[in-house]
């Protein structure tokens, strides 16, 4: 695909959901589009529990190429889809916008994070079918 979409992942911190959201893009649909992630804080760090189920079930090391950063630093996307912030999500101008209404799994046990996990996994592969098919229009 030429000139494939940029999709920005946007949560308030920019530390757990969104970062995994922005690793699973790179892994699962980067010849459909391309990922970042952001958020309107700052965390020193990945959310230590999503690195390690992210290496553990992908082997993906998160630490790698990403780090918590503000949504001033994305490049112009054109898709944006926020995690459920359950507090004022940040905006951010595209084409198309979603909320995937995600709870925030910090602080909970692995299921919980692995659930939170599967349905990202989910909803990239659909975000990947639907710019595919032409659903998402831009």
């Amino acid at each position: 695909m030429k000139n494939k979409p940029k999709v920005a992942f946007i949560c308030v911190h920019n530390s757990c959901r969104s970062q995994m959201a922005e690793a699973l893009g790179k892994h699962f649909a980067s010849d459909v589009f391309e990922s970042y992630s952001a958020g309107t804080e700052v965390k020193p760090a990945i959310n230590a529990d999503a690195v390690r189920l992210m290496q553990r079930i992908y082997a993906i090391d998160m630490r790698e190429r990403q780090y918590s950063k503000l949504i001033d630093a994305l490049p112009q996307v054109d898709i944006v889809i926020t995690m459920g912030c359950n507090v004022e999500c940040p905006h951010v101008v595209a084409k198309h916008r979603e909320d995937w209404g995600l709870a925030d799994p910090s602080g909970e046990v692995d299921a919980i994070f692995i659930e939170t996990i599967d349905r990202i996994e989910r909803n990239i592969k659909d975000l990947a079918r639907r710019i595919r098919v032409g659903e998402i229009t831009l």
